[in-house]
């Protein structure tokens, strides 16, 4: 899903378990209460490893907010199933590092601007 600012990828990192539970789920509750729209995904390694297009149609939208993992190994994978990311128009949350509130916050205010993302990828 998108809005008229961009979009937001949420990933739930099923199957690697690196994303704490708390973290996943306190972002997760987080989105979903704001009351926007955003896509979420069980898996992007898992998707990667598939080559999956919605990969790349994620890719083809700008600008994209994602609540993921490192942001060198989302542009990887998304790289990976073929789908570059816009340096300029991506901003990355890391779920490993970034405390949840944090990364809720910081995608909520992603989508409320109303200029293309500056390429910047979240706090380190």
């Amino acid at each position: 899903m998108s809005t008229d600012r961009g979009r937001i990828l949420y990933c739930h990192c099923a199957y690697a378990k690196v994303v704490p539970t708390e973290t996943k789920s306190a972002v997760l509750n987080g989105l979903s209460e704001a009351g926007i729209e955003f896509d979420a995904v069980p898996d992007l390694c898992e998707m990667a490893a598939r080559g999956d297009a919605r990969l790349r149609e994620l890719a083809s939208g700008s600008p994209l907010t994602i609540a993921a993992c490192y942001p060198r190994a989302v542009r990887w994978l998304f790289a990976a199933a073929g789908a570059d990311l816009a340096e300029k128009n991506v901003r990355v949350w890391n779920m490993r590092v970034e405390p949840a509130q944090a990364i809720v916050d910081g995608v909520l205010g992603a989508a409320a601007d109303s200029a293309p993302g500056d390429g910047s990828e979240g706090h380190p």
